[in-house]
């Protein structure tokens, strides 16, 4: 992960880095890497959504619950996505892990 970004970074830097102030190479810098991760948490947290969606077993789909509603709660809490999409989110997927029979 650590060499993908790097190599990313260095490629922006290159190529679109029109900054005048080193303050502002330092926030171009800072906001690609966070772009990048930020893109990679919110992939897997919609990857954990669809895997716990296709769950027949309940039971399965209950231990799994959890571990997929921290994720939402941490894409919220860095106001990756909206605290409302987070709760809409949650409570659709307690909904399908409560009707599962």
């Amino acid at each position: 992960m650590r060499s993908i970004c790097s190599e990313v970074i260095f490629n922006i830097e290159k190529s679109f880095c029109m900054a005048n102030h080193k303050s502002s190479e330092k926030r171009i810098r800072q906001e690609s890497k966070r772009r990048l991760l930020n893109r990679y948490y919110k992939k897997t947290t919609r990857t954990s959504i669809k895997k716990l969606r296709s769950l027949k077993d309940k039971t399965e789909a209950a231990g799994f619950l959890p571990k997929v509603i921290a994720m939402i709660d941490k894409l919220a809490k860095k106001n990756t996505w909206h605290k409302n999409k987070a709760a809409n989110l949650k409570s659709s997927l307690m909904k399908h892990v409560a009707q599962l029979g």
